[in-house]
């Protein structure tokens, strides 16, 4: 720790850091549009978010979390790696430590890797399908008090979990 005085100019006040925190986009990638992911950009934008991480969930994880049949990883994450825009604006990154286990895995350990590695507060935006999932897991009560949700859509129906803690997730606005 520097313990020599410091002299700053009259009126100073350091600068406030308005970016913090992760915006998670977890999903299968499968049916998601280039649309939809500038609206999960654009509300990581108006959040204020310093990240904006697209976390595509191996072949492997999707076949037990849904029956429908998804595309290869390599190929869904090279068609994020296509969209991913240049832009200044905010930080946005891949997260291909699902590719690289090539396996299936559960939410806890996704959700436990993204938040030792990303900085603080987590938001993890997820479909409606997708979340009415994660609330039917025992391990839901001990996450949903670690992270916030941010649901793409309205569900048609909402899980009693999802029901009981609706303080702790919202919905992505759509600019129109």
């Amino acid at each position: 720790m520097n313990t020599q005085p410091q002299k700053v100019p009259f009126g100073y006040e350091p600068p406030i850091d308005r970016e913090k925190g992760t915006l998670i986009y977890y999903d299968t990638f499968e049916q998601t549009t280039e649309e939809e992911l500038d609206l999960a950009l654009e509300a990581a934008v108006a959040r204020s978010f310093a990240k904006f991480v697209l976390y595509p969930i191996h072949e492997e994880t999707a076949k037990r979390m849904s029956k429908e049949p998804v595309s290869p990883y390599y190929k869904r994450e090279k068609l994020l790696r296509e969209w991913e825009p240049e832009r200044g604006r905010i930080a946005i990154a891949i997260d291909g430590w699902e590719g690289k286990r090539k396996k299936y895995t559960p939410i806890d350990s996704a959700l436990r890797h993204l938040t030792e590695t990303l900085p603080a507060p987590h938001f993890l935006l997820v479909t409606p399908q997708t979340a009415n999932q994660f609330a039917s897991f025992a391990s839901f009560e001990e996450w949903i008090v670690k992270i916030r949700l941010l649901m793409s859509s309205e569900p048609s129906r909402l899980h009693p979990r999802l029901e009981q803690n609706r303080h702790r997730w919202d919905l992505m606005e759509r600019s129109d």
